[in-house]
């Protein structure tokens, strides 16, 4: 697959010479990459893992003097020691998705675990596997796109491509259409540790498939109270080929002391239709940078994505849509919930250069403030040298109305349920667009269950 791309259209992706800069710019990082590298072997992958950690020999944590990170501090990350730990996985408690039951694939703090998972329940033309489980031809043809999307050399990516051991693989053949949906389940929680989860999706030209990707720390009833502070960086690359269509929903829910990095990559061809769902519960602080590259003319990007959080959580969305080509749509609708002192960020980008002429796009970041000490930080962004386009964007902040409070206790509705009623309408919104409905039930039910949002 040929990639023509715009001068720099993803954030912190730009080139830098490995020669300019002198190896091990940041301890840390360095300290990271010591405990996540394993002995070296041979082949494609070793060389693959090498490369990435000379990038990160040569990069430095992120800091709020830098603009894609002014309103995220790493501080506290940075004060934290963490270590590679495999977890038991049999006292390991998820959710069973009933459409999924068998065609799901579970990891262990990035380790494939066979005994959780489950891939009988899947046609012919699709590979669900870990990388271990490829055939060598399967292998072969996976160096095209592992690690290959447009910014690799951001510097949590490359820090998760440096320790690759294992990676969640789904491969749908051309033209198959799949209609049970794939459970891509990443479980991390054991304290003090780094997991790194790495997922790999190609649709090749007129698939079709459906995905939900669910990072949790649930545990067994042992342990269920006990809220240990972990890492996880996860990387997910998505290939769709000419006329296929994507439907991928991602859900985070780590633990209340965790914190998530994550990248999800997209290249969309000629054709193609991509729409993401990503919803945002858990961490102590979170990041998700969530990249659209068009390397087709005419395709079509839904991005939908929720953040809920409270207390002193930080959830930082950034996304980029890059459209290089005519005859693109994008939309994209992010709704922020934030009680509490907690901090939601969204910052978002869509690329219009002169070449994408008859591109129509609309994003719009809506926020809902339930607290006098919540904060948001909104930006999003259009980047427009074509001439003959339809292109929108906004962002709105806003509380819960008291007139709306009162019609509710008007008709027999207490305040305290009044106020649980109105968030729920504006969080389902996107909810109900979730085509997977235990998920749905999953995720209305956990919205209702949230007491720290109903109260000031």
């Amino acid at each position: 697959m040929t990639i023509q791309v715009s001068p720099s259209p993803i954030p912190n992706s730009n080139l830098v010479s490995l020669t300019s800069t002198l190896l091990d710019k940041d301890t840390y990082l360095t300290e990271l990459l010591n405990q996540v590298t394993i002995p070296k072997t041979e082949g494609w992958l070793q060389e693959l893992r090498e490369g990435a950690a000379s990038w990160v020999r040569h990069s430095t944590v992120p800091t709020t003097r830098e603009e894609e990170w002014r309103f995220t501090d790493l501080s506290s990350l940075r004060k934290l020691q963490f270590n590679v730990k495999t977890l038991h996985a049999t006292s390991l408690q998820f959710d069973i998705l009933p459409e999924a039951a068998n065609s799901r694939l579970v990891f262990v703090n990035g380790v494939y675990a066979p005994e959780l998972s489950a891939v009988s329940d899947l046609p012919s033309g699709i590979v669900v596997s870990n990388l271990a489980g490829l055939t060598t031809v399967e292998q072969q043809a996976l160096q095209q796109y592992l690690a290959q999307a447009e910014g690799a050399q951001e510097v949590f990516t490359a820090l998760n491509t440096a320790g690759i051991t294992d990676a969640a693989v789904v491969w749908v053949k051309k033209n198959v259409v799949v209609e049970t949906p794939i459970h891509l389940v990443f479980i991390s929680g054991e304290t003090g540790t780094i997991s790194q989860p790495r997922c790999l999706v190609v649709a090749e030209a007129g698939s079709q498939v459906r995905l939900v990707e669910e990072y949790t720390n649930r545990r067994g009833a042992e342990s269920a109270k006990e809220e240990g502070v972990y890492f996880t960086n996860a990387v997910t690359e998505v290939w769709v080929g000419d006329n296929a269509q994507v439907s991928h929903t991602r859900v985070e829910r780590e633990g209340a002391e965790a914190f998530h990095i994550g990248k999800t990559a997209i290249a969309q061809s000629r054709d193609s239709r991509y729409t993401c769902h990503a919803i945002t519960l858990g961490a102590k602080l979170s990041r998700h940078n969530l990249e659209i590259l068009q390397t087709g003319e005419q395709t079509e990007t839904t991005l939908n994505g929720l953040t809920i959080i409270s207390d002193k959580q930080l959830a930082d969305t950034h996304s980029a849509i890059a459209l290089n080509y005519p005859h693109s749509t994008s939309k994209q609708l992010h709704k922020c919930i934030v009680g509490d002192r907690a901090h939601a960020v969204f910052n978002g980008k869509v690329l219009v250069p002169k070449r994408a002429q008859l591109t129509n796009a609309v994003q719009m970041n809506r926020n809902l403030l339930l607290s006098s000490k919540a904060r948001v930080d909104t930006k999003p962004q259009l980047e427009i040298t074509a001439d003959n386009v339809k292109c929108a964007h906004g962002a709105t902040v806003s509380q819960l109305e008291d007139d709306e409070i009162f019609y509710l206790q008007s008709r027999g509705i207490d305040e305290n349920d009044a106020r649980k009623l109105l968030i729920n309408a504006f969080a389902a919104e996107i909810i109900n667009q979730i085509p997977v409905p235990s998920l749905r039930e999953i995720l209305l039910n956990t919205v209702n269950n949230l007491k720290s949002l109903t109260n000031d």
